[in-house]
């Protein structure tokens, strides 16, 4: 997309200012993401609890606006609470601690292709950069726990980080079998690489890394059945148990960032992203219009089916004691992805290998 802010430049002041034009038009995009994002997270924590709140025939949010405006009633209580930093907590770390968990969630969002045009850096490494930096989100679980100088909390951040770290190196196993498949980290090839309808789509043939894919990004976000970190009867709050106001609002946000970026991978990595289920509707016309065609619908669609599963698993399970994910995560996934690679590896040098690819 050719830069606007250039033009303008030009006609206001007669030069293009290349360098500032750039940063400006640069800094526009960037909030065109981030925005929505952060209203996405606003009315995801409402749509939790709604489809709790059906699942166990309870009411929800119905008070501040009919329980629409219930995220903003939120943010602006977490907006005007002080925030209490412990005496013995180094405040420098404790500070930065939530920017470190927030900072990665939202920088990952570069990479991400909207549809087929719409990205902010098509970068050919995409999915390296994407697991580079949510790596570095446990930095600030650590970070939290350690600043605060309480044994609730650095207790909490030990088992947080111990657990993210576990089923990260689970997870990175399941991507690296749709990497075989696609023979591309750019998120736009492998999505491309998945065009010909739904039994193209590589839940089909690489359903086990799927599988392992969402229920590690279900540990990693630290959500239920796997939030021991937090679980009330154990060890309060976990890492962030001594953050209060604004900074608890960061590790919230975070949080739910986090549960988006995770379903919208899955959506691009093996739902097809936004490619149309039935390449037959990429001619159906409505009104002169295309409604159905590949594009941003579809992707949104995928996105909204993964994250009621978040939704529907929170409403439906148990807490698992902490040795039960320990174990499930060492002793079943990372050999299971490790055996299905092999497998992947030496079937896609058979006739069958274009099943796979």
């Amino acid at each position: 997309m050719s830069n606007p802010v250039e033009a303008l430049m030009t006609w206001a002041f007669g030069q293009p200012f290349e360098g500032l034009s750039y940063a400006i038009w640069t800094l526009a995009k960037i909030l065109v993401i981030v925005v929505p994002i952060t209203l996405c997270v606003a009315f995801l924590t409402l749509w939790e609890r709604k489809v709790i709140g059906w699942m166990q025939v309870r009411i929800g949010p119905n008070r501040v606006g009919y329980g629409w405006l219930q995220p903003f009633a939120d943010v602006f209580k977490l907006i005007f609470k002080e925030i209490v930093v412990p005496t013995g907590a180094n405040k420098t770390l404790f500070y930065i601690a939530p920017l470190l968990s927030i900072g990665p969630a939202l920088a990952a969002w570069a990479v991400i292709p909207f549809d087929p045009t719409l990205v902010l850096a098509d970068v050919n490494a995409g999915l390296l950069y994407i697991l580079a930096l949510t790596s570095i989100g446990v930095y600030g679980v650590i970070l939290a726990g350690w600043a605060s100088n309480s044994k609730y909390a650095f207790i909490g951040c030990l088992r947080s980080a111990a657990q993210i770290v576990s089923y990260e190196i689970a997870m990175g196993f399941a991507l690296v079998g749709v990497l075989m498949a696609a023979g591309s980290l750019n998120l736009r090839d492998i999505v491309n690489a998945q065009a010909g309808g739904l039994h193209q789509w590589y839940f089909l043939p690489l359903l086990p890394l799927f599988v392992v894919y969402f229920i590690s990004g279900v540990a990693e976000t630290n959500r239920h059945p796997f939030d021991v970190a937090e679980g009330e009867s154990e060890i309060v709050a976990g890492f962030h148990v001594e953050y209060s106001g604004v900074a608890f609002a960061v590790f919230f946000l975070a949080e739910y960032a986090n549960m988006i970026l995770i379903a919208l991978l899955a959506s691009l990595l093996f739902l097809g992203g936004w490619l149309s289920p039935f390449p037959i509707t990429n001619e159906l016309a409505i009104f002169g219009m295309k409604p159905f065609a590949d594009g941003f619908f579809w992707l949104a669609a995928k996105v909204f089916f993964v994250l009621f599963f978040f939704l529907w698993i929170r409403a439906s399970f148990p807490r698992y004691r902490y040795d039960q994910i320990m174990r499930l995560g060492w002793k079943v996934f990372i050999p299971l992805t490790l055996a299905f690679i092999v497998f992947l590896a030496v079937i896609m040098q058979t006739p069958w290998g274009a099943a796979f690819h």
